[in-house]
This record gives structure tokens, C-alpha cells and sequence, in this order.
């Protein structure tokens, strides 16, 4: 599936982080970044953003609670999304800070 980096899993699950994931398959056109930011407010305490990149790939940025950014992976995973996840490959690093709430970009 993807490849975990830079400590994953590691820390209190409150830590705050941020989460980069790029997500490859079926994944513009079909309300995709949409539904992350309505993932992204449902679980609520994230900031950050899903952008479409030139590639075809969808990048969500999201930073809060180690355990909401892990939430957010778990759905971007499920294949409980819109249009087709063929897979996601995330970082792990510490928040940058700057965001107001979670864009569609």
C-alpha cells in the first residue's frame, strides 16, 4: 500500500503533527478533494488542504492530533472514496503551521 515514514506510530496520539499523503488511482474529477475536507471536518481539530497535482495524484496536507491525521489516512485508504484509490504513500513531520481550517485547493 504505502510507505510510512519519519517515526509513524510513534509519540502520544494527542502530539500534534503533520500528515503529507499523496494519493494515486481515480481520484480527480469525482469530488474527491471535496469529500476529504468533509472527512477532514468530520473528524474535526485538522487543518491543511487536498490539492490535485499535473500527475493525476490528489495531495492532502493535514496537520493536529497524531490520531485525527491517522483517521483521515485510514479513510484515505478504505477505498471508501470517491472514484478509485490505487494506493497512498504519506510523511510524517512536525506542523508548519498557517492554515485556517482544511481548503480545497
Amino acid at each position: 500500500m504505502g510507505t510510512r515514514t519519519e517515526g509513524a506510530g510513534e509519540g502520544a496520539a494527542g502530539e500534534t503533527v503533520r500528515m503529507t499523503a499523496w494519493v494515486r488511482g481515480q481520484v480527480q474529477g469525482v469530488g474527491f478533494r471535496w469529500f476529504t475536507r468533509a472527512n477532514a471536518l468530520r473528524i474535526g481539530g485538522l487543518e491543511g488542504f487536498a490539492l490535485n497535482l499535473g500527475d493525476g495524484r490528489v495531495q492532502v496536507v493535514a496537520e493536529g492530533p497524531r490520531d485525527r491525521c491517522e483517521l483521515l489516512l485510514e479513510w484515505l485508504r478504505t477505498g471508501d472514496t470517491p472514484g478509485r484509490v490505487e494506493g497512498v504513500t504519506e510523511i510524517w513531520g512536525p506542523p508548519r503551521g498557517g492554515y485556517e481550517g482544511f481548503a480545497i485547493r
